[in-house]
Protein backbone atom coordinates (compact mmCIF):
# COMPACT_ATOMS: atom_id res chain seq x y z
CA UNK A 1 0.00 0.00 0.00
CA UNK A 2 1.87 3.13 -1.03
CA UNK A 3 1.96 6.62 0.31
CA UNK A 4 2.42 9.71 -1.92
CA UNK A 5 4.51 12.00 -1.33
CA UNK A 6 6.25 10.33 1.31
CA UNK A 7 7.41 13.27 2.80
CA UNK A 8 5.86 16.89 3.85
CA UNK A 9 6.56 19.98 6.12
CA UNK A 10 6.38 19.60 9.59
CA UNK A 11 3.64 22.63 9.45
CA UNK A 12 0.96 19.99 7.55
CA UNK A 13 -0.70 20.65 4.54
CA UNK A 14 0.60 18.13 2.51
CA UNK A 15 -1.64 16.15 0.07
CA UNK A 16 -1.05 13.04 0.47
CA UNK A 17 -2.59 10.23 -1.46
CA UNK A 18 -2.23 6.24 0.32
CA UNK A 19 -3.62 3.54 -2.22
CA UNK A 20 -4.59 0.34 -1.78
CA UNK A 21 -7.67 -2.35 -1.71
CA UNK A 22 -10.49 -2.65 0.63
CA UNK A 23 -10.31 0.86 1.10
CA UNK A 24 -14.21 2.05 0.66
CA UNK A 25 -15.80 3.93 3.60
CA UNK A 26 -12.31 4.91 5.56
CA UNK A 27 -13.40 6.09 8.92
CA UNK A 28 -9.83 7.52 9.71
CA UNK A 29 -6.45 8.61 8.71
CA UNK A 30 -3.52 9.11 11.54
CA UNK A 31 -0.24 10.04 11.24
CA UNK A 32 1.35 8.98 14.34
CA UNK A 33 -1.12 9.53 16.71
CA UNK A 34 -2.82 12.72 15.18
CA UNK A 35 -5.75 12.64 12.79
CA UNK A 36 -5.81 14.17 9.12
CA UNK A 37 -8.12 15.57 7.20
CA UNK A 38 -10.16 13.30 4.58
CA UNK A 39 -10.56 14.70 1.58
CA UNK A 40 -10.98 12.16 -1.08
CA UNK A 41 -12.21 8.08 -0.78
CA UNK A 42 -12.90 5.43 -3.09
CA UNK A 43 -12.52 1.39 -3.02
CA UNK A 44 -8.69 1.48 -4.01
CA UNK A 45 -7.20 5.31 -2.66
CA UNK A 46 -7.52 7.47 0.31
CA UNK A 47 -6.41 11.32 -0.09
CA UNK A 48 -6.09 13.10 3.22
CA UNK A 49 -4.13 16.21 4.22
CA UNK A 50 -1.33 15.92 6.86
CA UNK A 51 -1.63 17.33 10.07
CA UNK A 52 1.70 19.06 11.47
CA UNK A 53 4.28 16.45 12.77
CA UNK A 54 8.03 16.24 13.16
CA UNK A 55 10.46 13.47 12.13
CA UNK A 56 9.02 9.93 11.06
CA UNK A 57 6.02 8.84 11.98
CA UNK A 58 3.79 5.52 11.08
CA UNK A 59 0.61 6.13 9.26
CA UNK A 60 -2.35 4.09 9.07
CA UNK A 61 -5.67 3.65 7.34
CA UNK A 62 -8.83 2.57 9.47
CA UNK A 63 -12.04 1.15 7.63
CA UNK A 64 -15.35 -1.02 9.14
CA UNK A 65 -12.82 -3.57 8.42
CA UNK A 66 -9.99 -2.66 10.48
CA UNK A 67 -6.71 -0.49 10.45
CA UNK A 68 -3.74 -1.24 7.85
CA UNK A 69 -0.25 -1.73 8.33
CA UNK A 70 1.97 1.37 9.03
CA UNK A 71 3.54 3.13 6.21
CA UNK A 72 6.24 5.35 6.90
CA UNK A 73 5.90 9.40 6.45
CA UNK A 74 9.01 11.41 7.04
CA UNK A 75 8.27 15.18 8.02
CA UNK A 76 10.79 17.58 6.11
CA UNK A 77 11.62 21.28 8.28
CA UNK A 78 11.42 24.33 6.19
CA UNK A 79 14.43 25.69 4.08
CA UNK A 80 16.70 28.24 5.40
CA UNK A 81 18.89 30.09 2.81
CA UNK A 82 21.62 32.07 3.99
CA UNK A 83 23.64 33.40 0.40
CA UNK A 84 22.45 34.03 -2.74
CA UNK A 85 25.87 34.38 -5.29
CA UNK A 86 25.62 36.39 -8.09
CA UNK A 87 23.32 38.70 -6.47
CA UNK A 88 22.69 40.18 -10.08
CA UNK A 89 22.50 39.27 -13.97
CA UNK A 90 21.17 40.01 -16.82
CA UNK A 91 17.50 41.05 -17.65
CA UNK A 92 17.28 38.20 -20.04
CA UNK A 93 18.25 35.94 -18.08
CA UNK A 94 20.31 32.77 -18.02
CA UNK A 95 23.08 33.19 -15.40
CA UNK A 96 23.42 30.46 -12.96
CA UNK A 97 22.83 31.28 -8.83
CA UNK A 98 24.52 29.09 -6.03
CA UNK A 99 22.04 29.31 -3.17
CA UNK A 100 24.06 27.89 0.06
CA UNK A 101 21.66 27.14 3.52
CA UNK A 102 19.82 24.29 4.65
CA UNK A 103 17.80 21.37 4.57
CA UNK A 104 17.58 22.28 0.50
CA UNK A 105 18.06 18.49 -0.27
CA UNK A 106 14.18 18.25 -1.30
CA UNK A 107 14.15 21.53 -3.71
CA UNK A 108 11.47 21.38 -6.44
CA UNK A 109 11.64 25.15 -6.89
CA UNK A 110 12.96 28.25 -6.97
CA UNK A 111 10.86 31.93 -7.38
CA UNK A 112 12.23 35.16 -8.71
CA UNK A 113 9.64 37.15 -8.29
CA UNK A 114 6.45 35.49 -10.20
CA UNK A 115 8.67 33.38 -12.24
CA UNK A 116 10.15 29.78 -11.10
CA UNK A 117 12.58 28.08 -12.35
CA UNK A 118 13.93 24.09 -11.57
CA UNK A 119 17.00 23.82 -9.08
CA UNK A 120 19.89 21.58 -9.57
CA UNK A 121 20.34 20.43 -5.94
CA UNK A 122 24.05 19.67 -5.10
CA UNK A 123 23.35 18.44 -1.36
CA UNK A 124 21.53 19.57 1.38
CA UNK A 125 23.23 22.94 1.66
CA UNK A 126 23.38 23.75 -1.80
CA UNK A 127 21.59 24.09 -4.88
CA UNK A 128 22.05 25.79 -7.87
CA UNK A 129 19.43 27.26 -10.14
CA UNK A 130 19.52 29.06 -14.00
CA UNK A 131 17.98 32.14 -13.71
CA UNK A 132 14.99 33.04 -15.72
CA UNK A 133 14.08 36.35 -17.71
CA UNK A 134 12.72 38.94 -15.76
CA UNK A 135 10.22 41.21 -16.56
CA UNK A 136 11.89 44.29 -16.43
CA UNK A 137 14.73 45.63 -14.50
CA UNK A 138 15.15 45.80 -10.71
CA UNK A 139 15.10 43.55 -7.28
CA UNK A 140 12.89 40.70 -7.01
CA UNK A 141 12.42 38.17 -4.08
CA UNK A 142 14.00 34.84 -4.12
CA UNK A 143 12.12 31.60 -2.49
CA UNK A 144 13.00 28.00 -2.43
CA UNK A 145 10.57 25.38 -2.26
CA UNK A 146 11.35 21.78 -0.47
CA UNK A 147 9.09 19.53 0.79
CA UNK A 148 9.33 21.15 4.05
CA UNK A 149 8.16 24.47 2.91
CA UNK A 150 9.17 27.60 1.23
CA UNK A 151 11.40 29.80 2.35
CA UNK A 152 11.97 33.21 1.03
CA UNK A 153 14.32 36.36 2.25
CA UNK A 154 16.83 36.98 -0.31
CA UNK A 155 17.05 39.01 -3.51
CA UNK A 156 18.47 39.29 -6.85
CA UNK A 157 18.59 42.02 -9.12
CA UNK A 158 17.36 41.91 -12.54
CA UNK A 159 20.35 44.49 -14.54
CA UNK A 160 19.20 45.67 -17.76
CA UNK A 161 22.25 45.40 -21.03
CA UNK A 162 24.15 48.23 -21.76
CA UNK A 163 23.95 50.32 -24.80
CA UNK A 164 26.99 53.06 -26.08
CA UNK A 165 25.10 56.06 -27.76
CA UNK A 166 28.30 58.61 -27.97
CA UNK A 167 31.58 58.96 -27.76
CA UNK A 168 33.61 62.43 -27.95
CA UNK A 169 35.94 63.00 -28.69
CA UNK A 170 35.56 59.95 -30.90
CA UNK A 171 39.38 60.52 -31.93
CA UNK A 172 43.00 60.54 -30.72
CA UNK A 173 46.27 60.29 -30.56
CA UNK A 174 48.01 56.35 -30.61
CA UNK A 175 50.25 57.37 -27.50
CA UNK A 176 46.49 57.30 -25.91
CA UNK A 177 45.59 59.89 -22.97
CA UNK A 178 42.62 61.60 -24.32
CA UNK A 179 39.84 61.80 -22.00
CA UNK A 180 36.77 60.48 -23.43
CA UNK A 181 33.00 60.62 -22.31
CA UNK A 182 30.76 57.62 -23.07
CA UNK A 183 26.95 58.08 -22.79
CA UNK A 184 24.38 55.55 -23.39
CA UNK A 185 22.46 53.80 -21.10
CA UNK A 186 22.52 51.36 -17.91
CA UNK A 187 25.94 52.40 -17.40
CA UNK A 188 26.25 52.43 -13.80
CA UNK A 189 27.46 48.57 -12.73
CA UNK A 190 29.84 49.33 -15.35
CA UNK A 191 32.81 46.94 -14.97
CA UNK A 192 35.29 47.26 -17.96
CA UNK A 193 35.71 49.62 -20.74
CA UNK A 194 38.33 47.99 -23.61
CA UNK A 195 39.83 49.57 -26.97
CA UNK A 196 40.45 46.76 -29.07
CA UNK A 197 41.60 44.34 -26.32
CA UNK A 198 43.64 46.75 -24.37
CA UNK A 199 41.62 47.92 -20.96
CA UNK A 200 41.01 52.01 -20.70
CA UNK A 201 40.56 53.22 -16.84
CA UNK A 202 37.08 54.83 -16.44
CA UNK A 203 34.60 56.40 -14.01
CA UNK A 204 30.87 55.68 -13.67
CA UNK A 205 29.53 59.12 -13.64
CA UNK A 206 25.92 58.19 -13.91
CA UNK A 207 23.53 55.82 -15.27
CA UNK A 208 23.73 57.30 -19.10
CA UNK A 209 27.56 58.60 -18.89
CA UNK A 210 30.92 57.09 -18.89
CA UNK A 211 34.41 59.68 -18.06
CA UNK A 212 37.42 56.67 -19.82
CA UNK A 213 40.71 57.81 -20.96
CA UNK A 214 42.50 56.11 -23.75
CA UNK A 215 44.70 53.84 -23.42
CA UNK A 216 47.42 53.71 -26.23
CA UNK A 217 47.64 51.13 -28.94
CA UNK A 218 49.51 47.97 -28.16
CA UNK A 219 51.73 48.89 -31.63
CA UNK A 220 51.75 52.72 -31.37
CA UNK A 221 49.93 52.88 -34.78
CA UNK A 222 46.74 55.12 -36.19
CA UNK A 223 43.41 53.24 -36.71
CA UNK A 224 40.05 52.71 -35.80
CA UNK A 225 39.35 50.75 -32.52
CA UNK A 226 36.75 49.30 -31.38
CA UNK A 227 35.01 49.82 -27.81
CA UNK A 228 33.62 47.31 -25.44
CA UNK A 229 31.83 48.56 -22.17
CA UNK A 230 31.31 45.38 -20.29
CA UNK A 231 28.67 45.84 -17.27
CA UNK A 232 26.95 42.89 -14.83
CA UNK A 233 23.85 43.67 -17.59
CA UNK A 234 26.00 42.28 -20.27
CA UNK A 235 27.83 44.06 -22.83
CA UNK A 236 27.60 46.78 -25.44
CA UNK A 237 29.85 47.42 -28.54
CA UNK A 238 30.81 50.25 -30.66
CA UNK A 239 32.43 49.04 -33.66
CA UNK A 240 35.20 51.11 -34.77
CA UNK A 241 33.96 53.44 -31.78
CA UNK A 242 36.99 55.59 -31.65
CA UNK A 243 40.24 56.13 -34.77
CA UNK A 244 43.67 57.15 -33.11
CA UNK A 245 45.07 59.51 -35.33
CA UNK A 246 48.44 60.79 -35.61
CA UNK A 247 49.36 64.37 -34.65
CA UNK A 248 50.84 66.94 -37.63
CA UNK A 249 54.30 66.88 -38.42
CA UNK A 250 56.12 69.59 -39.52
Amino acid sequence: MPITPNQGSTGGGTTVTITGTNLSGVTAVKFGTKSATITANTPTSVTSTSPSGSGTVPVTVTTPGGTSNPLSFFYVGAPFKSALSPVAGVTAGGDTVTINGTGLSTATAVHFGAVSATPTVVSDAQLTVTVPAGAGAGPVGVSVTTAGGTNNGLSYTYVDGPTISTLGPNSGPPSGGTAVTITGTALTTTQSVTFGSTPAPFAVINDTTLSVVTPPTPDGAPGPSNVTVTTSGGTAFAAGGFTYVNGPGI
